[in-house]
C-alpha cells in the first residue's frame, strides 16, 4: 500500500468559490477522470441537511448519498468521499453503506461544537461507522486548540478509531514549526493504524512546502498520510495546495504512478475557464486573513470595499473577536466596517448650506460612465440650455463650476489636483482637506444592500434632503460585461469580477427605483443618456 496518497476535494472545498455551482456533466466527468489520473481518494462534495439545501442538480450539495451514485464509476484503487459537517445534516436520516455510492465520508467539527457538545460529537462519529463508511475526522482549525486539548482529541480518536483524523489549516495560518509540531503530537500519541489526514490552505503560500513536510515527517515508517489539494489550488480567497504540484512531486520524487496530463486536461477544461471570472490564490488580503485566522467570507466582504487599503482590512479584522471572526455574520462584518469607515457627523449646518445653493433648482448629475464620452455633445447641449446646477460623482467634471461628489477615499485622494478651486462635497468617511462640505455617510448608505455604498446612490440620498424641483443625470450607464468599457476614464477600472455586474446592477437598480419613488412627484429624475436603469425610472412614472 502506498505510504502518502492524494486526496483531491476540488468539487467539495474548491467549488465553494462557486457556491458549488457545477453542472451535472462536469461533476461527473471530472470525478470520474480524477479516479482515470489515479488519484487515490475523490470528495465530491457536501451531504447537508434536506432542510437546508434543495438539491436539484448542477451542484456538490447533495442531501442523500443516492444522489452522489450518477456522478461516480467505481474504480479500483480510488475511494470516493462526501463532507459533513456537525450540525449541518440530518444524520439519522444517512443511508447504510451498500457499495453503490461513495466510500467514506469526511466528518467535520470545531472547538465550539466539541467544547459544547462533545458527546453529540462523539456520537455522530460513531454513527458514520456504523452505516459501514470509513470514516475521516476533521477537527476544523487545528490551531485551535492548546497541546494539551488536542492530546485530549487524540484520545477520542484513538476510541472511536476512524479510518484517519486531520490536520486541518483552515485559515492558512499555520507555519512550518506547527505542521513538525502538530504532526508529532499526533503521530506520537494516535494509533498507528489511523491515518493521518493533511489539509491546508494557501494564505502564506506554504501549502506546497507543508505537503512535502509531511511526506518528509512520515519517513517510511507504517504510518499512512493523506495530503489534500485541488485542482488549481482551486478554493475561496487564498485556495488550496494544488492538486498539479503535488502529483507532480509524487510522480517525480515518490514514483508514484498518478496520470499528470489527465490532471493537466481537467485544469484546462474546467478550472481556468472558471479562473476567469472568480479569483483566488495569495494576495495580501489573503494574508491577512491568515494572520487574524478569519473566515474567508469576512475577507471577501472586505476586499468587495474599493474604499479600503489592505492595512484598513487588518485593523477591521482585529476589532472582531477572535471565536467570532473564525465564522460569517455579514450583519456583523457590515457594522463594523460602516462604523470604521466613517465618523458619525452633525450635517445639520451642511445640509442647510446646499439647500441655499440647489433647493428648487434643477440639478444635473454627471455619473462617469462611458456614456460621458459617447454622449458628449449632447451633455453639454443640455447643460448649456437648462443651466442647472451641475454636480459630478467621483470624479472632477471639466464643466464650468462644477460640484464633485465623493463618496471614496481613494478617489478624493486621486483627484487632488484636479479638485483645486472646485466647490467639493464629501462624505464622512473621506478624511477632506478642511475647505469640502462634510455630510454624514450613515444618512447616506442604504444598509442591507451588498453594494450600498454606491456613490451615485449616496448621492442621490443627499439631493432627497436638498430638495431640488427636478434631477437630470448622465452617465449612469449600469456595468455591462460586453461593453468594452464601462467608464469614461480607463482609470476608474477596477478588478470586481463581471460575474457580478448582474448581482450589482440589481441591486443599484433597486435603490435607485426606491429613490425615485420617494422624490415623485414634488421631484423628477430624468436620463438623458442610455442607462441599464431606465426600466426602474419607467415604472416608478407608470
Amino acid at each position: 500500500m502506498k505510504n502518502v496518497r492524494i486526496l483531491d476535494c476540488t468539487l467539495r472545498d474548491g467549488g465553494r468559490i462557486i457556491n458549488c455551482e457545477f453542472p451535472n456533466e462536469e461533476i461527473k466527468d471530472m470525478a470520474v477522470r480524477l479516479a482515470n489520473a489515479r488519484i487515490d481518494i475523490v470528495e465530491v462534495g457536501f451531504l447537508r441537511d434536506w432542510r437546508k439545501v434543495d438539491f436539484k442538480g448542477n451542484s456538490t450539495f447533495f442531501t442523500d448519498v443516492d444522489q452522489i451514485k450518477p456522478y461516480i464509476q467505481k474504480k479500483e484503487g480510488t475511494l470516493y468521499v462526501a463532507f459533513i459537517d456537525y450540525g449541518m445534516f440530518d444524520i439519522e436520516s444517512l443511508k447504510p453503506y451498500d457499495g453503490t455510492s461513495i466510500d467514506g465520508i469526511r466528518f467535520g467539527f470545531t472547538k465550539k461544537n466539541y467544547d459544547e457538545a462533545k458527546d453529540d460529537v462523539v456520537y455522530w462519529a460513531k454513527h458514520i461507522q456504523n452505516m459501514g463508511y470509513k470514516l475521516f475526522v476533521q477537527g476544523v482549525n487545528s490551531l485551535n486548540y492548546s497541546d494539551r486539548e488536542l492530546l485530549e482529541i487524540v484520545d477520542m480518536i484513538n476510541d472511536i478509531h476512524p479510518y484517519s483524523f486531520g490536520i486541518v489549516d483552515t485559515y492558512g495560518a499555520m507555519y512550518i514549526d506547527d505542521v513538525d509540531r502538530l504532526y508529532s503530537l499526533i503521530d506520537h500519541n494516535m494509533l498507528p493504524d489511523i491515518c493521518i489526514n493533511f489539509h491546508s490552505h494557501n494564505n502564506y503560500q506554504l501549502s506546497f512546502g507543508f505537503a512535502q513536510e509531511v511526506i518528509k515527517l512520515s519517513g517510511t515508517g507504517s504510518r499512512q498520510i493523506i495530503i489534500d489539494a485541488t485542482l488549481g489550488g482551486m478554493g475561496k480567497v487564498a485556495g488550496n495546495l494544488n492538486t498539479e504540484l503535488i502529483v507532480d512531486f509524487m510522480v517525480r520524487k515518490k514514483y508514484y504512478d498518478y496520470d499528470f496530463e489527465e490532471i493537466l486536461d481537467l485544469l484546462d477544461d474546467y478550472i481556468y475557464p472558471v479562473a476567469i471570472d472568480h479569483k483566488w490564490g495569495y494576495s495580501t488580503a489573503a494574508m491577512m486573513a491568515g494572520i487574524y485566522k478569519s473566515h474567508p467570507n469576512n475577507v471577501i466582504y472586505l476586499t468587495e470595499k474599493f474604499r479600503l487599503q489592505t492595512k484598513d482590512i487588518g485593523k477591521l479584522l482585529s476589532m472582531i473577536d477572535p471565536q467570532t471572526r473564525q465564522r460569517y455574520d455579514y450583519d456583523n462584518i457590515e457594522k463594523i466596517y460602516t462604523e470604521y469607515i466613517a465618523e458619525k457627523i452633525d450635517d445639520k449646518q451642511a445640509i442647510e448650506e446646499l439647500k441655499k445653493q440647489m433647493e428648487g433648482k434643477e440639478i444635473f448629475v454627471m455619473v462617469p460612465g462611458n456614456s460621458l464620452n459617447t454622449e458628449r455633445e449632447k451633455i453639454d447641449s443640455y447643460i448649456v440650455e437648462h443651466n442647472p446646477v451641475v454636480i459630478s460623482v467621483s470624479f472632477v467634471a471639466d464643466v464650468p463650476s462644477v460640484i464633485a461628489f465623493f463618496g471614496n477615499q481613494r478617489r478624493y485622494a486621486k483627484l487632488a489636483t484636479k479638485r483645486t478651486g472646485r466647490e467639493v462635497i464629501i462624505t464622512s468617511n473621506v478624511k477632506g482637506d478642511g475647505n469640502d462640505i462634510k455630510v454624514n455617510y450613515h444618512s447616506l448608505i442604504n444598509r442591507g444592500y451588498r453594494y450600498f455604498e454606491n456613490s451615485t446612490i449616496m448621492l442621490l440620498n443627499l439631493l432627497k434632503k436638498v430638495g431640488p424641483k427636478k434631477i437630470t443625470i448622465a452617465g449612469f450607464d449600469g456595468f455591462n460585461e460586453k461593453a468594452e468599457k464601462n467608464y469614461s476614464d480607463d482609470s476608474f477600472q477596477n478588478d470586481r469580477h463581471v460575474s457580478e455586474f448582474a448581482v450589482l446592477n440589481a441591486e443599484v437598480s433597486q435603490m435607485f427605483s426606491e429613490i425615485v419613488e420617494t422624490l415623485y412627484p414634488n421631484c423628477t429624475v430624468e436620463m438623458i443618456t442610455p442607462s441599464v436603469y431606465e426600466e426602474a425610472l419607467k415604472k416608478v412614472k407608470q
